[in-house]
């Protein structure tokens, strides 16, 4: 129960922040600003290359050494060795713990892992270091949906459209959603 009131916290506060306090809270470097005023600006073409650089920016984690924890992560990860991936990016989050792409990362790890708990955990660290992170947010809507906890996952989706209006799978899910749930207001 404690790890679940946690969790709620965190995301409050990164949703928060968002939303009040806009989108350069936590530190964002300019480009990333302007990426995402582009992002909720653009049509669906032009937001497909608008998330290619955001990804490619929280990417870097300002460290050779961390970009290569993360990438030995992501291979793994891409070649279905699910444990070595989650080593890898273990490693990445104990040596860069402010590196919110080496939780998100990890979050994935464990989700292939039908890990729900510490993928949830790491979600909701990656949020409180970067609330506008539309993956890690859509990765906690899947999570929500798989566990039958459907008007969370609505919510969240919507949070995450909010930050990235053309989001692959996202408007889907919102839709698919809303049509079981019946159209009813959160």
């Amino acid at each position: 129960m404690k790890a679940v009131l946690s969790f709620h916290n965190h995301i409050v506060a990164a949703l928060l922040a968002v939303f009040l306090l806009g989108t350069g809270a936590f530190g964002q470097t300019a480009a990333l600003d302007d990426l995402f005023v582009r992002l909720k600006d653009s049509d669906e073409r032009a937001a497909r290359r608008i998330e290619r650089e955001i990804w490619n920016e929280w990417s870097k984690s300002g460290s050779p050494a961390m970009d290569l924890l993360l990438q030995r992560g992501r291979d793994a990860l891409a070649a279905g060795r699910t444990n070595e991936a989650i080593e890898h990016l273990t490693a990445l989050t104990d040596h860069a713990p402010d590196f919110a792409e080496g939780w998100n990362a990890r979050a994935t790890a464990y989700y292939n892992a039908r890990q729900f708990g510490p993928s949830i955990s790491d979600i909701a660290h990656t949020l409180s270091l970067n609330p506008r992170h539309f993956g890690a947010l859509s990765g906690l809507g899947a999570i929500f949906e798989e566990l039958g906890r459907k008007n969370k996952a609505l919510e969240v989706y919507k949070a995450a459209l909010a930050i990235h209006p053309h989001l692959a799978g996202v408007t889907e899910a919102v839709k698919r959603l809303e049509k079981e749930i019946g159209g009813t207001d959160l």
